[in-house]
């Protein structure tokens, strides 16, 4: 037997047990995989919604503009080919004929007539009942909102982004102007 120095020879069996890792790296993956796959999946969800609320809030501004300065108006556009404009602006994101998609135009008499909340029939349904195609003409304030009702995918996330009874989230845009004189 060599003559080892004492104290390489009281690590020697620490370091031969430290050293051995078969299973360590299985274990360890198994450990943090899925709360891992769960924040990739939370992150990816949020990032598509968010990304489809800023496309809609991009068409609802797009649209305001150019009712604003009458290239759009009542006379030569019908509430079809106003849904088909907006569907037009979104479809990057879904299907076309945007099934899910919902909008109000209106004209007020003043900018306090114009409403400020969602309507919803409870708290988990989009109530539609009174959405018209109705812009008004030069000098009238208008009022266009727009709704889609967003899928969420994966189910974990369901739970905590779905706010409609369907498991969909409502996504929503507004926008409120004075119409130019045209």
């Amino acid at each position: 037997m060599k003559n080892w120095p004492k104290s390489k020879w009281l690590k020697s069996p620490f370091r031969r047990m430290g050293s051995n890792e078969s299973g360590a790296t299985a274990i360890e993956f198994s450990i943090l995989a899925l709360p891992f796959i769960m924040i990739v999946f939370a992150v990816l969800e949020t990032a598509l919604s968010f990304t489809a609320q800023e496309v809609i809030s991009n068409s609802v501004d797009k649209l305001a503009r150019q009712i604003r300065t009458g290239q759009i108006d009542a006379t030569t556009t019908t509430s079809t080919q106003f849904r088909q404009l907006i569907c037009d602006d979104i479809k990057l994101l879904v299907d076309d004929t945007c099934p899910e998609l919902e909008f109000d135009l209106k004209s007020y008499s003043s900018f306090a007539a114009v409403p400020k909340t969602i309507p919803m029939s409870s708290p988990t349904v989009l109530d539609t009942t009174g959405f018209t195609y109705a812009p008004g003409g030069t000098g009238t304030i208008n009022h266009l909102r727009v709704f889609y009702r967003w899928p969420v995918i994966t189910d974990i996330m369901k739970q905590h982004m779905a706010g409609l009874e369907d498991g969909k989230t409502l996504l929503f845009s507004s926008s409120t102007w004075q119409n130019e004189p045209f």
